[in-house]
């Protein structure tokens, strides 16, 4: 079996194809061919030792992925062999195989492809639980989405869209700005401008109701001084690098919220409404309210490329290897 390998902490021009054994499952575990797997920020982080939870190597980075069920271990009573599932994990995803926990995995809704369900559950998830459960979005709202045209961006600014917002969605070049309007923003602002908060004040004069963040850095602070009054501000990430430091006397001159989205303490702390944000999610993929988008694939052996392109903020939408 053939796996992309993180053998040194590093850069990802340190990552190697390599032969591994081939994978066993053990009690409640099964074996997925993978058919596809989505390409994320955190997978750039998790090879660089500056995630939250550290890896030591040796070890396969990809966090989510959809595949074919190959093999069940002891005691999985809820899947079979054949069937096409999709799911998420740390790591192991960016290989032929990957063992994952049969509680975990979900099966692809009919009619979607294993590309399109590679991309559900991190960017997707993430982003309908920061919007509905987190921030209690309401129709008629205005919510700011910065770094766009990423893949959470883009996840945000469809489901905001679907909740009935009004969307404001910000990046950094002409390109990125079109997807986003293709995807259902309202408003576009072109940050590399460094025209942030008069933008917003031009298109949001009482102020922005949520301001969605997985970028970080100096995009913050005017972000922040854009909120309107009892405003949320979401902390869901930090792409630009530098985790900002945010004068709190914005929070309480605006009665305002942050609130941080850990999607994944969420699965681990809260079950039942991890849930319900799947259910959810699920409601409106089935309604065709919102479709996840992938606009670029690697084979396994440019999984390196993809990461390093993400790192350079070259990505525009969604990325997929497919093995």
């Amino acid at each position: 079996m053939r796996a992309v390998v993180c053998h040194t902490i590093g850069p990802p021009e340190l990552l190697e194809v390599r032969d591994v054994p081939p994978l066993q499952p053990g009690p409640g575990e099964v074996v997925v061919t993978v058919r596809a797997a989505g390409a994320n920020f955190p997978d750039a982080l998790v090879i660089q030792g500056k995630y939250q939870r550290r890896l030591e190597p040796p070890f396969s980075p990809g966090g989510e992925m959809a595949g074919v069920v190959a093999r069940l271990g002891p005691g999985v009573t809820t899947l079979k062999v054949g069937q096409a599932v999709y799911g998420t994990r740390l790591q192991g995803s960016f290989a032929e195989e990957v063992v994952a926990q049969a509680e975990h995995l979900r099966e692809v809704p009919a009619g979607m492809s294993f590309e399109q369900a590679a991309v559900l559950s991190t960017t997707y998830l993430t982003s309908y639980y920061a919007l509905v459960t987190v921030a209690a979005v309401k129709r008629g709202e205005t919510v700011l989405v910065l770094g766009a045209a990423g893949g959470v961006g883009i996840a945000a600014v469809e489901i905001a869209k679907a909740l009935g917002a009004r969307v404001i969605a910000a990046a950094s070049s002409a390109e990125k700005l079109e997807l986003c309007r293709t995807h259902g923003a309202d408003e576009l602002v072109d940050y590399s401008t460094g025209a942030l908060r008069d933008r917003l004040r031009e298109l949001a004069p009482n102020g922005v109701d949520v301001v969605y963040d997985p970028v970080g850095g100096a995009y913050a602070e005017p972000a922040m001084r854009g909120l309107a009054w009892r405003g949320r501000y979401l902390v869901v990430g930090f792409a630009a690098g530098e985790i900002p430091k945010m004068p709190l006397n914005l929070v309480l001159l605006k009665g305002a919220a942050v609130l941080g989205v850990a999607l994944g303490e969420c699965w681990n702390r809260e079950p039942e409404t991890f849930r319900q944000v799947e259910a959810g999610l699920g409601a409106l993929l089935r309604d065709g309210r919102i479709h996840a988008h992938v606009t670029a694939r690697y084979p396994l052996e440019r999984a390196s490329e993809a990461l390093r392109a993400m790192l350079d903020r070259k990505i525009v939408g969604k990325v997929v290897i497919v093995p």
